[in-house]
């Protein structure tokens, strides 16, 4: 097998959107089964309030992972929907969790891995709940309440960010580029590759450097995939290439 890097974020799994888990556990099946390594990056889920969480309607994509960890490379890393999968999921699955932003040497390229909500700082609200939420001590409390009440207190913070989100611009719910250059600078990378925004895109920058955003899944897998032979291809479809 050749050394085929997939990537992907965002297929938001939710009970209520079997599609997309049908389509997704297929693309683990047939697509992903022919690369090396699969790195997802973050939001996996729709919601993910704790590895107690049975997830029935989630079966065949975890299913599917562990079977496809037998022949490929599985990392995961946490999004601002999943933050608390922990160690008991990531057995189940098969898979190796990652903490961003996390490096990879790419041929001749050093790629920096991230869900891409750090790079969102126009919106000082979410960022002061990302803040937060990441303590340990807070997910600790959060994880030591009975599941019932974690996903009351989740359905309550969907209606809110939903409310939020209606008044913000669009602009600030992007990547700030300031944020973008400084992660630049720091990490020398050549490449960024994150989800988060939902704008799948390449985006080029002076110095033969390049944003790459994975899209979210609709109804039609969107992954990137790398080789050292085609180097980085972004696979949506509302992405002409």
């Amino acid at each position: 097998m050749q050394d085929e890097r997939l990537f992907i974020s965002d297929c938001h799994l939710d009970a209520g959107r079997p599609e997309i888990t049908d389509a997704l556990t297929n693309f683990l099946q047939v697509r992903a089964a022919q690369a090396s390594h699969l790195y997802i990056l973050g939001d996996l889920f729709e919601a993910w309030l704790g590895d107690d969480d049975p997830a029935s309607a989630f079966a065949p994509v975890i299913d599917t992972l562990s079977r496809l960890a037998q022949s490929c490379e599985i990392y995961f890393m946490a999004g601002n929907r999943d933050f608390l999968v922990g160690d008991d999921f990531a057995s189940r699955a098969g898979l190796t969790r990652l903490h961003e932003p996390h490096q990879l040497q790419l041929g001749d390229s050093r790629v920096m891995l991230l869900h891409g909500d750090s790079l969102c700082t126009d919106d000082h609200d979410y960022q002061a709940f990302r803040r937060v939420v990441r303590e340990p001590q807070w997910q600790a409390e959060f994880l030591a309440k009975s599941l019932r009440d974690r996903q009351q207190i989740a359905a309550q913070l969907r209606r809110d960010s939903v409310a939020a989100m209606s008044m913000k611009a669009s602009e600030i719910m992007d990547v700030n580029e300031d944020a973008v250059a400084t992660l630049f600078e720091e990490t020398r990378a050549d490449v960024i590759v994150h989800g988060h925004t939902h704008r799948p895109a390449v985006h080029a920058y002076p110095g033969n450097l390049s944003r790459i955003v994975l899209g979210d899944w609709v109804r039609d897998p969107s992954y990137l995939s790398w080789t050292e032979a085609q180097g980085f291809r972004l696979n949506d479809p509302r992405v002409h290439q």
